[in-house]
């Protein structure tokens, strides 16, 4: 049993071929998958897929790369999209430096509000983070000390000062297919080091498709080998880490059914 716990398959990029992603996911194990908000125009077809399939799972945020069309987004506009049965977090929200899509300011104004959003309905919070680490522990940092909330770095690839203090807020660090790069030392050491009560896997697919599948498209069912490289780091056997990072997304995204992964 394993979960993607961060893709888009609202994205166009499955369009053609939807239902044979969803089978290659069964065939490879995989018992839940979570979808991911990226902009509040696309919400209502994430519901869509949510409602068809039990095993689906939504998330309601405006990705940092969108942040310009949301300028005046307002925290009561999440929580009244958070309220459906299926949508289980807030987010993806954050920022995101290196591409700078929007500016900064309005960045930190919007992850501010999805803040809002998860301290008020207890759902926890899906960040993005990208080149912008100092701001983003400084936000999470003051709005933690007003009211706590739980999360996740989602697609964890920054150092470890954010590592460290994202733990040490109780928030959760997610591998993607990333940890398989050649050139990811420094990230496989941090995952060797990250308490396995705290470590998800996901594939952000249709992005960042893993070795031995680097170069495709991505998809939910490819996870497998983000979490077979995740176990060879941690030293333990597949299923045990397949196990631990079930149990740890149930843990954080608690109104998450168990009934949907038994009905797949």
């Amino acid at each position: 049993m394993l979960v993607d716990s961060h893709c888009h398959l609202d994205y166009n990029d499955f369009e053609d071929d939807f239902e044979e992603i969803i089978e290659n996911a069964k065939a490879s194990g995989v018992s839940l998958m979570l979808n991911a908000g990226n902009n509040l125009e696309e919400f209502d077809n994430q519901l869509e897929i949510s409602e068809r399939y039990p095993f689906v799972y939504a998330a309601v945020g405006v990705h940092p790369h969108n942040a310009r069309e949301y300028p005046d987004l307002r925290v009561e506009e999440l929580i009244e999209r958070a309220a459906h049965k299926k949508v289980i977090g807030i987010g993806e929200t954050g920022l995101d430096y290196y591409y700078d899509y929007a500016p900064r300011d309005l960045q930190i104004k919007l992850l501010r509000e999805h803040i809002k959003a998860a301290q008020e309905t207890g759902l926890p919070l899906i960040i993005h983070n990208r080149d912008s680490d100092d701001d983003m522990i400084a936000v999470l940092d003051e709005a933690y000390r007003q009211k706590p909330f739980s999360g996740e770095i989602h697609c964890f690839s920054s150092g470890r000062k954010l590592a460290e203090f994202a733990l040490s807020i109780g928030f959760y660090l997610s591998a993607s297919g990333m940890i398989t790069f050649n050139r990811s030392g420094e990230l496989r050491d941090i995952f060797s080091e990250v308490p396995l009560d705290r470590i998800l896997v996901e594939t952000d697919s249709p992005f960042l498709a893993p070795v031995p599948m680097r170069g495709r498209r991505n998809e939910p069912a490819f996870v497998k080998y983000t979490a077979e490289k995740l176990a060879q780091l941690r030293d333990l056997p597949f299923e045990k880490l397949a196990q631990i990072t079930s149990d740890n997304f149930f843990n954080l995204f608690r109104k998450a059914s168990d009934k949907g992964r038994r009905s797949y």
